[in-house]
């Protein structure tokens, strides 16, 4: 999500750019995948226009038949068409619109300027329909079509702002955005690796001003083909608020996330009874449901969290003084996770959810409780294990074995991983004993209702009953309005594969100076933090006793480069290293911590 406008042409043929600073984490253009607009050779096709800014002049290729005489012209220019603008101390009060169609704003992705905290994100703080400053105010029955930025913007200081029964398609950025105001956060950070001293650190729990949104509303709404223009967006986005309950929503065909929350400050939200799918689209490395926990407590290096938490086990909670919650709700992820909790999201409680294809995913946090829940074809997906998390995952159905990646603790894994019913063998079952898992979880058919209809209620009969599982409805996802329902797409339910054993792949190992290396796999990637497919050699192991911790290498480091030559294969790794000539060093490129560093070895 990286835009420039081309000011011009150097004398070397390079172009002259302005932009670039829509992504929070920026990286150079795509070598293969870009996008072109607005330049005068291109208009070769019809319904194409070219406007000659400097000679005032449009010049459009008319569709065949169509008659300019009497055609619409329509010209956009406002990027806001309604604003309520008020303030904590005289808000815009009890306001309803209702019945209103939102159409053609102007685009806004040059303005797109903003970091959120150390999200992946900037963000411009405006829309369709601007919210700041105002309370119990209702937007309801409308529809948004073609919108060229955000859709709807509830900003900094609101209060119980409900958008209700509303029809959003087609939005150029995020569809309903909640985001308050940096300067209510304490000890805010604004970049990925953005350095900090814990001994700093505002240690107060929760915000430091009331200048965000909250106890905010988002129901029965079908959203669907947001961030046309714009990809690191999303249908729902919230940051810097508190309590916003989404429910009964119909989410679909979208490039990244369909729900994303950015932050802990300062949970309190609620999802429930949504549908959301067809989802990361034109992205990679994210989920149908979205959060990250890079909150004051949270450090790149997963050891440092151990110490610091360690020491002062109240820090996870001081962003994220209530528990989220995500609950009766469907989800599919065919492109990454059904929902992938990310980079220390914490304080979670995840129940009575029907996950149809990517599963799970706890990224390095604490008290994530997911319970009653059906992953499909998948499992828990367990990346970068923290010490004494308190993560608990009881009396749900899975399909495969967990599937750790990055750091995994030798010892216990989580407060209770136990009480779960596997579909696939008993291998799959115990495989985690050792880390404390599945001591009563049980291997067999959960006897579903009607699986091929999209019903996986289980029998009175079934094993994961007797483990504890409850029932919930099938019937209720996604939105419930008629004019809405009648036109809501519903997800694909996917073939099952039960009574099929799903093995972790096996990855051959290569031992080098007491270190352990392979190759990566899967969605190891994501945990690494490199590009899929990215070849290398990934350290496993890397006890303090060996050669290869005093050289310096360290646990889930992954090697790139052995000088010039690309690592393609974590087996070549040594054999690169023995081509440096006697007496020299070799220079290896290592990611980690997703940044690039170099290590000097002798070999």
């Amino acid at each position: 999500d990286e835009h420039w406008i081309i000011e011009g042409r150097n004398p070397d043929h390079t172009l002259q750019l302005t932009g670039g600073w829509q992504n929070n984490r920026p990286t150079p253009p795509h070598p293969e995948y870009r996008f072109v607009e607005h330049i005068f050779e291109e208009l070769d096709a019809p319904g194409e226009w070219f406007h000659d800014r400097r000679a005032n002049i449009l010049y459009f290729r008319p569709e065949p038949g169509m008659d300019l005489a009497s055609a619409p012209v329509e010209i956009v220019r406002l990027p806001h068409l309604i604003e309520f603008r008020g303030s904590r101390e005289k808000p815009v009060r009890f306001v309803n619109l209702r019945g209103l169609v939102f159409t053609r704003t102007a685009r806004t992705f040059m303005e797109n300027k903003e970091p959120l905290l150390r999200s992946d994100w900037t963000i411009y703080r405006g829309g369709a329909v601007l919210y700041e400053g105002a309370e119990d105010c209702l937007l309801a029955d409308s529809t948004f079509d073609q919108v060229g930025g955000n859709t709807i913007f509830v900003n900094r200081y609101n209060r119980r702002i409900t958008v209700r029964g509303c029809l959003l398609r087609e939005s150029g950025a995020n569809g309903v955005a909640f985001v308050g105001d940096p300067e209510a956060v304490r000890s805010p950070l604004f970049r990925y690796d953005q350095p900090f001293d814990y001994a700093a650190l505002d240690r107060t729990p929760g915000p430091r001003t009331d200048n965000y949104p909250a106890d905010c509303l988002v129901e029965d709404c079908l959203i669907t083909r947001s961030g046309r223009v714009e990809k690191q967006t999303a249908p729902i986005l919230i940051s810097m608020s508190q309590s916003i309950t989404v429910r009964h929503c119909s989410i679909y065909d979208v490039p990244r996330a369909g729900i994303n929350i950015g932050d802990g400050c300062w949970g309190g939200h609620v999802i429930e009874f949504c549908d959301v799918f067809d989802t990361v689209n034109e992205t990679g490395d994210h989920g149908s449901f979205n959060s990250w926990g890079r909150d004051r407590f949270w450090h790149p290096d997963p050891a440092e969290i151990d110490r610091q938490v360690a020491a002062d086990p109240a820090l996870p909670f001081l962003d994220v003084v209530r528990p989220n919650i995500i609950r009766h709700s469907r989800w599919r992820c065919d492109h990454g996770w059904d929902i992938d909790l990310d980079d220390g999201s914490s304080n979670y409680r995840i129940y009575n959810n029907l996950l149809l294809q990517g599963g799970l995913k706890l990224r390095e946090g604490y008290q994530r409780i997911a319970t009653n829940n059906i992953i499909l074809n998948n499992s828990l997906h367990p990346h970068v294990w923290l010490l004494n998390s308190g993560d608990v995952f009881r009396h749900n159905i899975v399909m495969t074995a967990y599937r750790p990646a990055g750091r995994t603790l030798e010892g216990r894994w989580g407060a209770e991983l136990d009480h779960n019913l596997f579909t696939s063998s008993d291998e799959d079952c115990r495989r985690f004993a050792r880390h404390g898992c599945d001591a009563h979880s049980v291997v067999g058919n959960p006897l579903f209702a009607n699986p091929a209809a999209g019903d996986f209620r289980v029998a009175e009969d079934s094993p994961a009953r007797r483990l504890g599982f409850q029932n919930f409805p099938m019937d209720q996802f996604g939105v419930v309005k008629p004019e809405l329902r009648r036109i809501a797409r519903t997800p694909e339910v996917p073939r099952l594969a039960l009574a099929t054993a799903t093995n972790a792949p096996q990855v051959e190992a290569v031992s080098w100076r007491g270190a352990t290396l392979r190759n990566l796999t899967g969605q190891e990637f994501s945990a690494v933090g490199v590009a899929l497919a990215q070849r290398g050699a990934w350290f496993v192991k890397v006890p303090e006793t060996s050669d290869a911790y005093r050289a310096g290498f360290r646990p889930n480091d992954f090697a790139t480069a052995v000088g010039e030559d690309p690592v393609e294969d974590a087996r070549r790794f040594p054999g690169l290293l023995s081509r440096v000539p006697p007496g020299q060093a070799a220079r290896v490129a290592v990611v980690r911590q997703q940044r690039t560093l170099t290590i000097e070895v002798r070999p």
